[in-house]
């Protein structure tokens, strides 16, 4: 029940960011792998935590893809970071002061959940955790592509920034438009 409630509280988010868009524009659907299907001349990226909800929406004519992701700003699990960090990631939250190993591990979850958004809509394809290799700077991340995923290519690279407010962490990574 409290996912339900926070993908119906996403999809409010959506419908708002819509409505500021102009009349004409309709909710996006719901399609049958669950992501939004946004207005011809739009596209974004909805994200909800227990508590929270954000929807960021562009248009078509300027962004490619919009990917969006937002979590309470609390420590990872260190048990998880075998799953979510490849090595090089796990070795650069090693680097770090203890006290901010989780949080530098929810952020660089958090990255690649906010590339994966914005770059499903291009490529329509499913990709696990080790497909992204994240660096993280201040204020934002650095994402490399490990493999292909067309019409990505091994290597290329992304950015992204990060925001925090009221105990929140947001991450975003927008892909322009050639």
């Amino acid at each position: 029940p409290a996912r339900l409630r926070e993908f119906a509280a996403g999809r409010s988010a959506a419908r708002a960011a819509i409505e500021l868009l102009g009349p004409k524009f309709k909710a996006p659907r719901v399609e049958a792998d669950r992501s939004p299907s946004w207005p011809e001349a739009v596209t974004g990226s909805i994200s909800h935590c227990d508590g929270a909800c954000l929807a960021l929406l562009g248009w078509r004519r300027d962004w490619a893809g919009i990917g969006l992701d937002l979590e309470p700003a609390t420590p990872l699990e260190a048990a998880l970071w075998p799953e979510i960090l490849g090595q090089a990631e796990q070795s650069a939250v090693m680097a770090l002061p203890k006290a901010e190993r989780g949080l530098a591990a929810l952020q660089i979850f958090m990255a690649k959940e906010a590339v994966y958004k914005a770059q499903y809509p291009i490529s329509g394809q499913l990709f696990g955790f080790d497909g992204l290799n994240i660096v993280l700077q201040k204020g934002g991340f650095v994402a490399r592509f490990t493999a292909g995923v067309s019409p990505f290519v091994a290597g290329q690279m992304m950015t992204g920034r990060f925001v925090m407010a009221q105990g929140l962490i947001a991450a975003h990574c927008l892909i322009t438009r050639q």
